[in-house]
């Protein structure tokens, strides 16, 4: 999987037809937890749940890339709203270890909505909404190994 940008700053993504079962999993901590002060502590449950970081940046997307990292949203309504929002402060990008990596970042982060997401999760802390929800999770090994490719080169992965 990488990721390339045309003439006109435009981001594409090209999948590699690899597929196999990792113990990474991928994480954004999103504008609002890093406005809002949140980027050590949700680090820290990170790690302390078990989790090794194995690529880390600090960074702020162009439209470009959030519009190409989120492109599989770019039919529904919400698409625009969330390019805007994922491009309008800092981010951290981040590789996660763990065995059962994607599984068990997904139950630390906890449910979109933070209204529905269990007690002592990432998103029951420190979530604002269903749209500004603190942190993004890999749903899955093959998207996890897509989403760590789009924002790290092999050389920034240990």
């Amino acid at each position: 999987m990488n990721f390339k940008m045309d003439k006109k700053n435009n981001v594409s993504l090209h999948q590699n037809t690899n597929k196999m079962a990792t113990n990474r999993t991928f994480t954004m901590l999103k504008p609002d937890a890093i406005e809002n002060g949140h980027m050590g502590k949700i680090l820290s449950m990170i790690i302390d749940a078990g989790f090794t970081i194995k690529a880390m940046k600090y960074t702020r997307l162009t439209e470009a890339q959030a519009g190409a990292f989120y492109e599989v949203h770019k039919e529904r309504p919400f698409y625009g709203e969330l390019v805007s929002y994922m491009t309008s402060g800092p981010i951290v990008a981040a590789i996660l270890e763990k065995d059962n990596a994607v599984e068990d970042f997904r139950k630390l982060i906890g449910a979109t909505d933070p209204a529905e997401a269990a007690e002592g999760t990432i998103r029951k802390y420190f979530a604002e909404s269903k749209g500004r929800n603190a942190v993004h999770g890999s749903d899955s090994d093959e998207n996890a190994a897509i989403e760590g490719a789009f924002h790290f080169s092999a050389n920034e992965v240990f």
